[in-house]
């Protein structure tokens, strides 16, 4: 289990550690940042049932509804420092079966950042567009949406987090859902992993 990012931070300023720098990403057209917070939650969970609505389909909301708060409590238990979805205006035109989620990485104890980027590359992981300051680790698991199946892929990018001497990385985690009858070939999911992939690569540090 990593070590609690709330906890790490702290003990960081307590001993009078800078802060860990903020990043910027470039983002798809209609998506925004937001923190994983009860007040984004509760807002997120007003804008769609606004939406489904406005689109007369109530029936939908009770389902969404589940989805969101799961996904909220999953961001709270990987302590997510940010995610990034379609603004609550974005046209359903623009909407993306996908989820982009930020979190601080600790490496066990006894084990460097370095020696963990290095097991993922021995297990498959690639660089990203062939940028070195970041690895890529791409796996697909199997899924069920209610009574429905799905294909669930997942894609961990790590880059170190520069001033933490090599201690801590940020991790972005994309999820990209579709049903089980889509190959894993899928023009359109193909087409997102590359938007996603750019997307990433944009990444600046800034104080």
């Amino acid at each position: 289990m990593t070590d609690s990012p709330r906890a790490a931070s702290s003990l960081r300023a307590e001993l009078g550690a800078p802060a860990d720098p903020e990043f910027d990403l470039e983002l798809p057209e209609g998506w925004e940042r937001r923190d994983a917070s009860p007040a984004t939650e509760r807002s997120m969970l007003q804008a769609a049932r606004r939406r489904l609505m406005d689109a007369h389909r109530p029936d939908l909301f009770a389902q969404l509804r589940t989805e969101l708060q799961q996904s909220f409590a999953a961001m709270r238990r990987m302590e997510a420092i940010a995610h990034f979805g379609p603004g609550t205006t974005t046209p359903d035109t623009l909407f993306l079966p996908a989820s982009l989620i930020a979190s601080i990485r600790t490496p066990q104890p006894g084990v460097t950042l370095q020696q963990e980027m290095a097991e993922r590359i021995r297990r498959g992981a690639t660089s990203l567009l062939g940028d070195k300051r970041f690895i890529r680790d791409e796996r697909e698991l199997d899924q069920r949406i209610g009574t429905d199946a799905a294909k669930q892929r997942t894609v961990v990018y790590l880059t170190p987090i520069p001033g933490s001497q090599q201690a801590r990385a940020l991790q972005l985690t994309l999820v990209i859902t579709r049903g089980a009858e889509f190959p894993a070939d899928d023009p359109a999911l193909l087409g997102m992993l590359r938007l996603f992939d750019a997307c990433v690569s944009t990444l600046r540090w800034t104080r």
